[in-house]
């Protein structure tokens, strides 16, 4: 895949800021494990308020270099309390960074992520599949059994489509979920890229005309 003109090899949130900025209004994007603010960049050049939780401190100082304006970037765990109030933002973003729990902890996560956004609010995010062989996959497990394990040390989780769909299967519409090969470093990652809306409290989903 060709870099994008700013040198972007992996340049995927471009087809999602008109979903993005509809749904954010004039709230704040949270995202969870911003790294250096690479994508935060870009929410933040399509005019979007980034607020950004990073683990790395490193990671952090770069991403305030990256992006000086029209973000704020937190050094903390995310599994700790978010610092945005419930129902407050539109967008959470999470690329590649929900994939490192236990599946209770991952469970958790997502039910924090669906109560910071307001109803109709969307999460976008990207995961580690099963057929991620150059990075530490090592394809569909058996039936019953979880893909989680070591990675050169790390814990990661893959997922399949079933994984997926029960990781969100509590509260949330499913507006957009493909498997995808991309291009983001050495050697091409195969993941999971998925819309999920919050439900109204009576179930309902408000998606507008066209999502």
């Amino acid at each position: 895949m060709a870099a994008a003109p700013d040198g972007n090899t992996d340049p995927w949130l471009a087809r999602w800021l008109p979903l993005l900025a509809q749904r954010a209004g004039t709230d704040p994007v949270l995202e969870l494990g911003c790294g250096t603010g690479r994508d935060s960049a870009v929410l933040a050049g399509a005019g979007l308020r980034v607020v950004g939780i990073e683990l790395s401190a490193e990671s952090v100082a770069a991403a305030r270099v990256r992006v000086p304006h029209g973000a704020e970037f937190h050094c903390a765990d995310f599994r700790a309390p978010f610092p945005l109030p419930d129902a407050s933002v539109g967008v959470v973003l999470a690329s590649l960074s929900l994939h490192y729990f236990a599946w209770d902890e991952t469970l958790a996560l997502a039910r924090r992520i669906h109560g910071v956004l307001r109803p109709g609010g969307v999460l976008l995010c990207r995961l580690n599949s099963v057929n991620d062989f150059h990075h530490g996959a090592s394809g569909p497990p058996p039936d019953g059994e979880d893909s989680f394990h070591l990675v050169d040390g790390v814990p990661k989780r893959f997922f399949d489509r079933a994984a997926v769909v029960r990781l969100f299967a509590s509260g949330w519409h499913m507006l957009h979920l493909e498997e995808l090969t991309v291009h983001r470093y050495e050697q091409p990652k195969v993941l999971w890229e998925a819309v999920l809306e919050r439900r109204a409290e009576n179930g309902a989903t408000p998606s507008a005309a066209g999502w």
